[in-house]
């Protein structure tokens, strides 16, 4: 079997079906023709599950909200990278994370939530799945799951649990979740409940190369593919991983939601995955030299970037059984407050001063009051987002320009 880094190459095309365009062309259509009357009605039978495909067939092109070659090549291959059997493309990655999350959850029914995620998730989670009547446990630490289960008994929720939902390491703070723990914690309540709970996973930070949440034991894998997966800041989509039975309620819902990754979208992401290997180890060498400057420089006071000795015995310990690499995520706590924050952005020159991360070009961004201003300030204090705490998303720049900025800015502060 190829490896992944060979298959981005070829996986899901031929040249000869496009005029040997050695590239898959933009299929730009919204429909699909028939050849006949009779295999519509099979395609149609097919995609509404009224019927199975029988051994050897193939399905075929309906319509573009249904199925295209160009989003039928990139799930192929996204499915590869995250070596799980289906794989869903979708316009943006809080469009993936809702589907999921509406997919298996229907009011009155429980989510344990792990509450240190991206402000757009915990915006979702809080403000809309709450408004429809879904009952969320927020958990921050995840080591003691009888503690988790005491808990959903004594507040009335355990026996509606249908879904857990985790990010890991944790936007913007780099906190690793045990997802050995979390498993744990499914394989009790399901023995409990005899049905299955969904575990789903928010794997941008470190996946699909650094990182494998399904080899540990979840259901999903989530992504907000604008980010590493694309890596040129000129794409918003996302993509969900899993099980061939654990993605079939997302994809069907996203026909009908509509959420589904347009073509030109499709291949501009295809495009993105040849390089992903290359981007993603560089980036993780530069953020691994930065992090390094950056623990012995007197204005900052905390590095937060997983693999790092300073981080507490037991983050370490995950750190090792479950990250192949510590990614080019890098958080600080400067010594002040917002006022050195914003001293310190404000004079960057070559990193620029923009959310999102994980692409080619460095960023930087001021997780208080910009990615996570709507998590209550409370929360934000238990999580550790720190006013004076600045997120940095290392790019494939010369790491020894990028110390150099970070050293000029840090003068300022």
């Amino acid at each position: 079997m190829k490896k992944p880094e060979s298959l981005m190459m070829s996986l899901g095309y031929v040249p000869e079906w496009s005029e040997g365009s050695v590239k898959p062309p933009i299929f730009q259509t919204s429909t699909f023709g028939f050849k006949t009357a009779e295999e519509g009605k099979r395609f149609f039978e097919i995609a509404y599950g009224k019927s199975s495909l029988e051994p050897g067939e193939q399905m075929g092109l309906i319509y573009s909200r249904l199925n295209n070659p160009n989003m039928q090549i990139l799930e192929e291959r996204l499915a590869v990278l995250e070596h799980s059997e289906e794989a869903a493309a979708f316009v943006s990655g809080m469009s993936a994370i809702s589907t999921v999350m509406l997919a298996y959850l229907k009011p009155g029914d429980t989510l344990i939530f792990s509450n240190e995620v991206y402000g757009g998730t915990h915006h979702f989670v809080h403000h809309y799945l709450k408004s429809i009547g879904v009952n969320v446990l927020s958990i921050l630490d995840w080591s003691d799951t009888k503690q988790i289960e005491q808990t959903l008994e004594s507040k009335g929720l355990i026996e509606k649990v249908a879904m857990i939902y985790c990010e890991t390491p944790a936007n913007p703070t780099n906190t690793l979740v045990d997802l050995k723990a979390v498993v744990r914690l499914k394989k009790q309540l399901e023995s409990r409940l005899g049905k299955t709970v969904i575990l789903a996973v928010d794997n941008t930070y470190l996946g699909p190369i650094w990182q494998k949440p399904l080899e540990f034991g979840a259901d999903l894998v989530c992504y907000s593919a604008t980010k590493f997966l694309n890596g040129h800041s000129d794409v918003i989509a996302g993509a969900v991983m899993g099980s061939r039975e654990a993605i079939g309620p997302v994809k069907g819902l996203r026909t009908f939601l509509g959420g589904m990754i347009a073509p030109y979208t499709a291949w501009l992401l295809t495009r993105s995955l040849e390089t992903l290997h290359v981007r993603m180890n560089y980036q993780t060498q530069n953020a691994q030299k930065l992090a390094q400057f950056l623990e012995g420089h007197s204005k900052v006071k905390k590095v937060l970037f997983p693999g790092l000795e300073s981080m507490s015995s037991s983050q370490k310990e995950i750190y090792h059984k479950q990250c192949k690499s510590p990614g080019a995520m890098i958080s600080i706590v400067l010594h002040g407050g917002e006022a050195e924050a914003f001293r310190f952005l404000n004079a960057l020159k070559l990193i620029k001063l923009a959310v999102s991360l994980g692409s080619n070009e460095s960023l930087a961004q001021h997780p208080h009051s910009m990615t996570h201003s709507d998590v209550p300030d409370e929360e934000k204090a238990q999580m550790g987002i720190e006013l004076s705490l600045v997120r940095i998303s290392v790019g494939i720049e010369h790491a020894d320009d990028l110390i150099e900025d970070l050293k000029q800015a840090l003068e300022n502060v």
